[in-house]
């Protein structure tokens, strides 16, 4: 079972990894990017898939919006810019925290965005504080959804949302355990069926408003990443023989591998959820 420790342990050891093959610095973004005919670039990519969420949560003026694994922070500053909003971002990461709280201050964002070292599962936040909560590919940290359901219905003001985007498995059985060996590498607890995330979020008293699979359109950002990954291979092999590497760091490239074969074998699919709490 992954603990929010080995979560915590792969984002510390690998973020100069996103430094260097993800533009982090100039991209602010850990995710896939979807693509589509207004998209020309890797980075308009990224920044797609923020507004394909926002758009889904019909994210307003003024609303508070908890982002739920927030990595550095890339999300909630694209709203605070692009829809005035109020946030709050929860990591596991004291190196993603301290990013994320550097650039919210360079960028004079401190008084519209903070950033906090907690678990997005169990907050100290008062109930009904958040108008939207937003996850993109944080869900797939946890084993079960049951915490995280049941926060979200206790955050959420009444005629809240919250818009999940995560990866969900299509088969019990992968002859190649490609999908165990990607969460292996990527400090991954689950990749669910599409129904155990509906039910769980409905059993908590959430209402599912739209589903949307956007599968076809992260395949470029899973062919860059698989050619990254290829790219990155001897160079990895021959630092991990000659230097103490931890044990994320260490296998890191592998993940590029082993997501793009699941997904060329239709193992797993992209999607977007938005829930409602009436």
């Amino acid at each position: 079972m992954i603990s929010n420790t080995d979560i915590a342990d792969y984002y510390n050891q690998t973020l100069n990894h996103y430094q260097t093959w993800w533009k982090l610095d100039r991209v602010m973004a850990l995710h896939y990017g979807i693509s589509d005919a207004g998209t020309k670039s890797f980075a308009e990519e990224l920044m797609n898939t923020n507004r394909i969420l926002a758009d889904m949560a019909g994210l307003k003026a003024g609303e508070r919006v908890l982002d739920a694994g927030c990595g550095v922070g890339g999300s909630l500053f694209y709203m605070a810019r692009q829809y005035n909003i109020q946030g709050v971002g929860c990591t596991l990461s004291e190196k993603q925290l301290k990013y994320a709280k550097k650039k919210a201050k360079q960028d004079h964002l401190e008084q519209a965005i903070q950033f906090k070292n907690q678990d997005f599962c169990h907050t100290g936040f008062t109930d009904e504080s958040f108008d939207v909560i937003w996850a993109l590919e944080s869900l797939n940290h946890l084993a079960d959804l049951h915490d995280f359901a049941a926060e979200t219905f206790r955050l959420l003001k009444p005629g809240g949302r919250a818009v999940l985007a995560f990866y969900h498995s299509t088969t019990e059985f992968d002859t190649k355990a490609y999908l165990q060996k990607w969460m292996d590498t990527w400090g991954m607890a689950s990749i669910l069926f599409t129904e155990t995330y509906v039910n769980q979020l409905e059993n908590a008293g959430l209402k599912i408003t739209q589903i949307k699979d956007v599968t076809s359109a992260i395949f470029p950002t899973a062919r860059r990443m698989y050619r990254a990954s290829l790219l990155g291979a001897l160079p990895s092999v021959l630092y991990n023989a000659s230097h103490h590497t931890s044990r994320y760091a260490r296998n890191h490239f592998k993940a590029g591998l082993y997501q793009y074969k699941a997904l060329k074998r239709n193992l797993w699919r992209y999607k977007i959820i938005r829930v409602d709490k009436r």
